[in-house]
């Protein structure tokens, strides 16, 4: 979609947002504040960041052992193709 960045592909346009207190380390906040950053851009984008971060270990470690075992099928067996290539 033209306009937005791509990490946010998998976040809802949609969605509302919801006003929360947070506590932020003060010369953090400071600076920012001197660079005129938007700190809930950058809080989504962090978080977004951290999602999808947790998001990719968890499917790791739950599909850690049919990586694995197809690893070793290709190591045993070798691939399709094998055969097929030149190099």
């Amino acid at each position: 979609m033209p306009g937005k960045p791509a990490h946010a592909s998998h976040l809802r346009s949609t969605c509302s947002k919801e006003g929360r207190d947070l506590s932020i380390n003060s010369d953090l906040l400071n600076k920012a504040r001197a660079l005129d950053t938007n700190l809930s851009a950058a809080l989504e984008h962090a978080l977004a960041q951290q999602l999808r971060l947790k998001q990719r270990e968890a499917w790791l470690a739950e599909n850690r052992a049919a990586i694995a075992a197809y690893n070793q099928y290709v190591e045993d067996e070798g691939v399709f193709s094998d055969d097929l290539r030149s190099f």
